[in-house]
């Protein structure tokens, strides 16, 4: 059966082995036509005695991205107002279990 993409025109049928640990090889003519890249989630389902595989999502670096983002304001919705407006270099010495210099200081106040 051939099916027929904008990019590629006509894609053949392609056979493939499966490996032991049951993994095959998506030839990249398909791999480009349904925008499988490294990383996609795809999922199985059965009909009859065909097995379809549907890409579900983008590569891992979007998936990464958006969960450190969400992950990231998670942290900052946390944060008491204080530590919110510490810089970069506070937070690292905060890390480091350094002295950190209060945001009181850093407008122009002197430490008693």
């Amino acid at each position: 059966m051939l099916q027929y993409d904008s990019y590629y025109g006509f894609l053949p049928e392609s056979q493939m082995l499966v490996t032991d640990k049951g993994q095959v090889t998506i030839p990249k003519h398909i791999r480009v036509a349904a925008a499988i890249t490294p990383g996609s989630e795809v999922s199985f389902s059965l009909e009859g005695s065909r097995i379809l595989m549907t890409p579900l999502g983008t590569g891992v670096k979007d998936d990464r991205r958006e969960k450190l983002r969400a992950a990231a304001a998670k942290v900052r919705a946390s944060m008491s107002p204080e530590f919110k407006q510490l810089k970069a270099d506070d937070i690292m010495k905060f890390i480091r279990g350094e002295e950190v210099i209060t945001s009181r200081l850093r407008r122009g106040h002197r430490q008693p």
